[in-house]
């Protein structure tokens, strides 16, 4: 699975990790990513998508509908 946000968007980000002797080792910062299915009514059946905990609760707020319309905005497939 990708580390990716379908819905915000959400990669890795990049970094160093630094030891107590100051050395430095390249690192990655995952963001937390969820597969959730949801029903949506428009189209009678269940869609999986794999969401930051951003996107979750954003998915809360705004409705499945509004979230798949946004998603499909940007041009991925659902």
């Amino acid at each position: 699975m990708s580390a990716h946000c379908q819905l915000t968007g959400r990669k890795p980000g990049f970094g160093a990790s630094i030891s107590h002797s100051h050395r430095r080792t390249p690192r990655r910062f995952d963001p937390n990513i969820q597969r959730k299915r949801y029903w949506l009514e428009s189209e009678g059946r269940h869609i999986r998508l794999t969401l930051s905990a951003k996107g979750i609760k954003t998915v809360d707020t705004i409705g499945v509908e509004a979230a798949v319309a946004r998603i499909r905005a940007r041009g991925e497939k659902v």
